[in-house]
């Protein structure tokens, strides 16, 4: 199968034709568009310390079962253990990402776990692909914050993949919603209030949903009302994380909470939203060669949306 391969961080993928990877137990599933995942930038920078190459990546999996359009749920989970049995798998004592301890949706084909198969509505890959696992994300941040209507909620780095469709849900569920980004015009187009860095010096909010990290944090906590909660979703460049000023989160009693991926029923409800129209997807489609090209957009913070890999044609 044709593939795209990391060998070396910070380095171009190359495109090689591979041997296919069956594995006890998974099932195969012809790819036809992947995600590029925020997290998979961060690997490729070399962020995560005890990462191994060579490596396919790609957890972000759309395509076909048997025939049948599915959707694949990113991380590996044991069914047994205390997490598992209460139905948050992304908390499983074993959780592993697709494309990390196994090969990856950069493929042709990849293998899967027959559970983590969702069967799609339609074969519309590309508006399931740029908007599930962001939307999916949002709605486990928002359960964990216990967002209300009428809650004043921040969404950092609202131009991206998660923040721009998150944005959406947060509209659903009736929060006054405000996105911090450069792009003010894709986030009123999105539902969202644009503000910018001297904004928040006037502002306070109930949540802020941070999916930028080490660059922002520190301002947005400032913003933060008493007893606010910051979800802390993402850290793009994959620095450390220093609180400037502990003191002021500790008298305001914020609460700061990490944010791990999402469930399956919460992947399951993000599917149904894209289906039934109530999110508007956002994406820029590349070819599996134009690889580089893609993360170079990435990189270089000129996507709006969605960076999706189309794989296979027809």
């Amino acid at each position: 199968m044709k593939a795209a391969v990391l060998y070396q961080f910070k380095s171009p993928f190359k495109i090689e034709d591979v041997r296919s990877n069956p594995m006890p137990g998974f099932v195969k599933v012809n790819v036809k568009v992947v995600g590029v995942c925020g997290r998979d930038v961060v690997i490729w920078k070399g962020g995560f310390k005890n990462f191994k190459l060579p490596a396919i990546l790609g957890h972000e999996i759309f395509g076909f079962y048997n025939d049948k359009p599915v959707a694949v749920y990113s991380g590996i989970f044991c069914g047994n253990c205390e997490f598992c049995k209460q139905g948050k798998e992304n908390l499983c004592d074993s959780y592993s990402l697709i494309g990390e301890n196994t090969p990856g949706g950069y493929a042709e084909e990849v293998y899967a776990p027959e559970r983590n198969l969702i069967e799609l509505p339609d074969k519309n890959f590309e508006k399931y692909a740029s908007a599930s696992e962001p939307v999916a994300t949002i709605i486990h941040a928002s359960n964990l914050a216990q967002i209300k209507k009428g809650d004043k909620v921040l969404v950092t780095g609202a131009s991206g993949a998660v923040g721009i469709h998150g944005i959406q849900y947060l509209n659903i569920l009736g929060a006054e919603v405000y996105g911090l980004t450069s792009k003010p015009e894709i986030v009123k187009e999105a539902g969202g209030i644009p503000i910018g860095n001297e904004d928040l010096k006037r502002e306070r909010f109930d949540v802020i949903m941070e999916l930028v990290g080490s660059i922002t944090i520190n301002d947005d906590l400032r913003s933060l009302k008493k007893e606010g909660t910051l979800v802390l979703i993402g850290n793009i460049e994959g620095d450390p994380i220093t609180l400037n000023r502990p003191a002021m989160s500790i008298m305001r009693e914020h609460k700061i909470i990490g944010n791990a991926s999402f469930t399956v029923n919460e992947f399951k409800h993000a599917i149904k939203l894209i289906a039934e129209g109530k999110i508007r997807p956002y994406f820029k489609t590349f070819s599996l060669e134009e690889i580089n090209e893609a993360y170079k957009t990435m990189l270089e913070r000129r996507q709006i949306g969605k960076t999706l890999l189309k794989i296979l044609e027809g």
